[in-house]
C-alpha cells in the first residue's frame, strides 16, 4: 500500500496533467510490451510493435532498454524526469543531466535486484557515452512503439481528463481525489493507494501532480525517491478497439459507420462531446430534446466514436480515439460538407 500524506495546502496544489509523458509512457510500454498475458488491449500493439522490431538494428536499441527497465517492480527514477511533461525533448535533456551520484544510487538499487549487463557498471559511472546510447534508444522505441499512436492515446487521457475536471467544478480537490476509486481511497487527509510494496509519501506542500498513463497497468505507479517531485501515475480506461485495423474490411466498416453520421445535428453532437458532455447538456448545447440527444449519442456510441460512462445520476459521453481522430483528419470534410447541405 502507497499512503500519500497531503497537507491542506497541497489539496490546492493537485493537478491532473494535460497529456501522456512520453517518457512514462515509453518505460511502462516496454514493460507491457514484454508481458507474457494477453490482454485485448494491448494485444494488437504488441504484434504490430514487435513485428517492427524484428529488423536488426532496432532490436538493438530496444536491447538497451530492456536490462534496466525490468517487467514487473523497480525501475531507476531518472528514466521518467519531471521534465518529461514538458514534451520527449526536454525529458530525454533532463536524463542526460542526470547527477552521477544519482546514477549510481539508482543502478546499484536495480543491480541488488537483478543481474544487470557490465555496460551498466558503465553507466553508473557517468559515461556520458553510454548515457547518450541509452536516450538515442529511448528516442528510437518512443517513435516506433508510441509515436504513430500518439492521438489515440491522446483522445483516452482527454477522456479522462474531462471526467476529473468535472468532478473538479462539482465537489472540488477532495472530490478529485474520492473519484480515483477502486484503485485508491482518500480519507483526508491521505490518499491510500493499492501498490505492490508498502511506501510512504509526504507532500509536504509540494502538492502531487496525477498523470493519466494509457500503459499504466493493474495499479498506480510512483517515483520511489520521496524527494522528487511527487507524481502518481495512473490508468485511464481503454477501448480495446484503440489500435484500429487496416485491414479493407475494417475501412468498410467505418465508412459504413460514418456514412450514419452525415447529418449537421449529429456531427454537433459529435464536436460537443469532445468538451465531455452529458445528455442533458447535449440537448441544451444543440437544442434538442433530451431523448434526440440519447439517440445521437448512442448511435456514435455504436460507431466506435464515443464511451459513455455513469457519473452519478447522469452519463457523460466522451470521444474514442477513433471519433477525435476523425475531428482531426481529413474525414471530418464529409460532416462538415453534411452540414452544408443541411442534411438531418
Amino acid at each position: 500500500m502507497l499512503r500519500i500524506h497531503f497537507t491542506a495546502e497541497d489539496l490546492g496544489r493537485t493537478r491532473v496533467a494535460a497529456a501522456p509523458d512520453p517518457l512514462w509512457e515509453t518505460v511502462l510500454s516496454v514493460q507491457r510490451l514484454l508481458a507474457r498475458d494477453s490482454d485485448a488491449v494491448f494485444d494488437g500493439w504488441r504484434h504490430q510493435v514487435r513485428s517492427a522490431f524484428t529488423q536488426p538494428s532496432l532490436l538493438d536499441q530496444l536491447r538497451l532498454l530492456l536490462p534496466l527497465l525490468p517487467p514487473r517492480g523497480y525501475f531507476p527514477d531518472f528514466l521518467t524526469p519531471t521534465n518529461g511533461s514538458q514534451g520527449l525533448r526536454a525529458g530525454i535533456e533532463a536524463i542526460l543531466s542526470t547527477p552521477k551520484q544519482r546514477l549510481r544510487a539508482e543502478l546499484d538499487l536495480l543491480d541488488n535486484r537483478y543481474q544487470l549487463p557490465s555496460w551498466v557498471s558503465a553507466l553508473a559511472e557517468g559515461d556520458r557515452e553510454v548515457l547518450r546510447r541509452l536516450t538515442s534508444a529511448i528516442v528510437t522505441y518512443h517513435e516506433v512503439a508510441l509515436a504513430p499512436y500518439q492521438s489515440r492515446l491522446q483522445a483516452c487521457v482527454d477522456s479522462d481528463r474531462a471526467v476529473r475536471a468535472r468532478t473538479v467544478l462539482d465537489a472540488g480537490a477532495e472530490g478529485l481525489l474520492s473519484g480515483l476509486r477502486p484503485m485508491m481511497r482518500w480519507s483526508y487527509p491521505i490518499l491510500e493507494v493499492e501498490y505492490p510494496v508498502d511506501q510512504e509519501l509526504r507532500l509536504d506542500g509540494r502538492g502531487l501532480l496525477l498523470l493519466p498513463s494509457f500503459f499504466c497497468y493493474q495499479y498506480p505507479v510512483s517515483l520511489m525517491d520521496p524527494t522528487l517531485t511527487p507524481v502518481l501515475v495512473y490508468p485511464v480506461e481503454r477501448d480495446a478497439r484503440w489500435i484500429g485495423d487496416d485491414s479493407r474490411r475494417a475501412r468498410n466498416d467505418g465508412e459504413r459507420a460514418l456514412a450514419a453520421l452525415l447529418g449537421s445535428t449529429r456531427a454537433g453532437v459529435l464536436e460537443a462531446v469532445a468538451a465531455g458532455h452529458t445528455t442533458s447538456e447535449l440537448a441544451r448545447r444543440m437544442n434538442i430534446s433530451p431523448a434526440s440527444a440519447s439517440q445521437h449519442a448512442t448511435i456514435l456510441r455504436n460507431a466506435g466514436l464515443v464511451t459513455s460512462r455513469r457519473y452519478g445520476s447522469a452519463v457523460l459521453h466522451t470521444l474514442t480515439p477513433l471519433g477525435a481522430s476523425l475531428l482531426r483528419n481529413p474525414a471530418e470534410r464529409a460532416v462538415q460538407e453534411s452540414r452544408a447541405y443541411g442534411n438531418r
